[in-house]
């Protein structure tokens, strides 16, 4: 039997009436971009995550890169981040204008510290933005008290943690702003692109609506330079019907994350994810590192027996060709990148699929 990477079709599965019954009335009410389904979904969004505002974006990037121009950032400033993520979390720093910078990661938890992040600030330094890398937060209350410390802004990359705790305050609502990707994968995940921005800060609410619409308050009028970046009604009335199963989803997920440290924490080469005290862990990706350049090998291993495992990250940002030449040294990033492995991270993926995965690594590494 294959074990994919991922497989998003036992969610569909659990709700396919709701979900097809909800796309037929979106597709009868003949409002298809913005309007009262995208706005209910906002309202539900907000509600869920704790936040004053919540506003749908076509992409989890597009949410970076509005966040990021709402709280004024731009043309020769900078803004410290993870070298450890997707590309898009620097290339949105970079499509402001400002300038990237790259603060190494903690080697247990693959997120940034405080105390990197203020490494790698200087005085052009305008805001700083922690990615909360695989399902677990940085440690926000650190981070906020640098960033009133220096006077910085702070934007929380959440495109990967949808759902997740520090204390009783959800990610998302704990910085300036939050960006949120609804990309199929995600721990809330759409059928197609889709992003959402989270805030408390009315004024900066009141800036990413404008830029999602071209810079429009009202029709032909228009108060800056936008950009078409809105979250279709379709799909923010599917993700309306997942949202209320997310948080079953995401326990559903530490329990499979439990089965794999059940089976793989005594094994010497291996490095089981780490919870950190200020968070829970809502894993977006069961991480592992791969000791002594066993990864590559491992992989081929349980591809072999049909499991599916995906690098996350192969090659950090800071030395991917566009950021190469600004020679940052993060030599924990680094080492990372060549030891980790995600395994087989689904709802609906079951406790013997998820020990039949473990117990080929095992058997993989030995």
């Amino acid at each position: 039997m294959q074990i994919p990477a991922y497989n998003p079709r036992p969610q569909y599965e659990l709700l396919r009436e709701q979900i097809e019954s909800a796309a037929t009335e979106l597709l009868a009410s003949g409002a298809y971009v913005l309007g009262p389904t995208v706005e209910k979904f906002e309202r539900s969004v907000a509600e869920h995550l704790g936040c004053r505002h919540a506003i749908g974006v076509n992409s989890g990037t597009d949410a970076l890169f509005i966040a990021l121009l709402a709280a004024g950032i731009g043309r020769g400033d900078e803004v410290v981040t993870s070298p450890f993520t997707f590309f898009a979390t620097a290339e949105a720093i970079s499509l402001t204008g400002a300038t990237p910078r790259f603060a190494d990661i903690d080697p247990a938890t693959f997120n940034v510290t405080a105390k990197t992040l203020e490494a790698a600030c200087t005085d052009k330094t305008k805001a700083l933005l922690p990615v909360h890398i695989f399902g677990q937060g940085a440690d926000m209350a650190e981070i906020n008290a640098l960033a009133e410390q220096r006077g910085l802004r702070v934007i929380e990359d959440v495109a990967q943690a949808f759902g997740a705790y520090q204390g009783e305050k959800r990610l998302g609502s704990l910085g300036d702003a939050g960006a949120h990707s609804f990309y199929p994968t995600k721990n809330l995940g759409g059928f197609g692109d889709g992003g959402m921005i989270t805030t408390n800060n009315d004024d900066i609410a009141e800036q990413c609506r404008l830029l999602r619409l071209h810079g429009s308050s009202k029709r032909d009028h228009h108060d800056m330079i936008g950009l078409n970046s809105r979250l279709d009604a379709m799909q923010a009335a599917l993700l309306q019907v997942k949202l209320p199963q997310v948080d079953n989803w995401n326990n559903e997920r530490k329990q499979i994350a439990a089965t794999y440290n059940e089976h793989l924490a005594d094994v010497e080469e291996i490095t089981c994810p780490k919870v950190s005290e200020h968070g829970d862990h809502v894993y977006h990706q069961y991480t592992v590192r791969i000791a002594n350049g066993k990864r590559d090998s491992v992989q081929k291993a349980l591809a072999e027996q049909g499991i599916g495992s995906m690098v996350y990250y192969s090659v950090p940002v800071h030395k991917q060709p566009v950021y190469s030449a600004l020679k940052y040294q993060c030599p924990v990033a680094e080492q990372v990148c060549a030891e980790v492995l995600s395994l087989p991270m689904w709802p609906g993926m079951g406790q013997e699929n998820a020990s039949r995965v473990a117990e080929t690594v095992r058997a993989s590494v030995s």
